[in-house]
């Protein structure tokens, strides 16, 4: 990672695959993961490499409903972890709520490494220092941030499936759940229980991203930055009312924007 200069044009895109090359030699990820990550980095093109408005203004909205959560949950898989661990540890931590490790291709081996790197990555938060705005004992909070997955003992109904087993703890109980790339499959069978979803998809295209309660068009890595600063310090000029429809429809403009440059 050292090799590339901070001056790099596409320096964070090029962290990502080292960081997820990385994971994939230590087992966290599935065979397909790479894939599905540049399918990703093919949408990020069109939103210019940047945050957008329409993303600024989920990332927000997001932040309001995860602070007046009764049970929020960050529900993570391989990519999601290798990809923004500490930055969602923080969050959980903010929020003092569970972290959940759910997987489609599922593995004993692939579930230990996952909740290994997290308990590692946990210890590195704790000792790294709280982020800018943060009030209180930042250690006990995040020593307080749950990892749970690799013991479920519930399903989400009506999905079949590994990414069916979840934790009561967790994802079976939450009323808001937070899950970067997330499948359709599994966000349908959430919303039907009456849970808010709030996902990150750079394809705003996607059947996960018109059915979620908030999504975030925006690439992980630069987002979960400004989630925390959101979920920490007071948020205003927030919507009254959101319509995720118009908010897609604004992100997709921004892509179809960027065709005629």
């Amino acid at each position: 990672m050292g090799e590339v200069p901070l001056s790099h044009p596409r320096y964070n895109s090029l962290m990502g695959r080292e960081l997820l090359t990385e994971a994939a030699t230590d087992g966290l990820l599935a065979d397909s993961a790479l894939i599905a990550h540049g399918r990703g980095e093919a949408y990020d093109y069109l939103l210019g490499e940047a945050t957008c408005e329409s993303a600024r203004a989920a990332i927000k909205q997001s932040a309001l409903v995860m602070k007046h959560a009764k049970r929020c949950v960050i529900s993570v898989n391989g990519n999601a972890v290798a990809l923004a661990a500490a930055d969602l540890i923080r969050c959980a931590a903010v929020l003092q709520c569970p972290i959940e490790i759910n997987i489609y291709y599922r593995t004993p081996e692939r579930m230990t490494a996952l909740n290994s790197r997290l308990e590692k990555m946990r210890n590195e938060v704790s000792e790294g220092g709280a982020p800018t705005g943060w009030n209180g004992d930042w250690q006990t909070a995040v020593a307080n941030v749950t990892i749970l997955g690799i013991h479920p003992d519930s399903k989400i109904p009506n999905l079949e499936g590994p990414r069916a087993n979840c934790c009561s703890d967790g994802i079976l109980n939450a009323d808001v759940i937070f899950v970067p790339l997330e499948d359709g499959d599994r966000c349908e069978a959430l919303m039907k229980m009456g849970k808010k979803m709030i996902v990150v998809d750079l394809n705003p295209l996607s059947r996960t991203a018109k059915k979620a309660t908030v999504t975030i068009v925006d690439e992980l890595m630069r987002m979960a930055p400004i989630l925390l600063s959101d979920l920490i310090n007071e948020i205003s000029n927030a919507p009254p009312e959101w319509d995720n429809k118009a908010n897609l429809d604004d992100s997709l403009a921004v892509m179809l924007s960027q065709l005629g440059k």
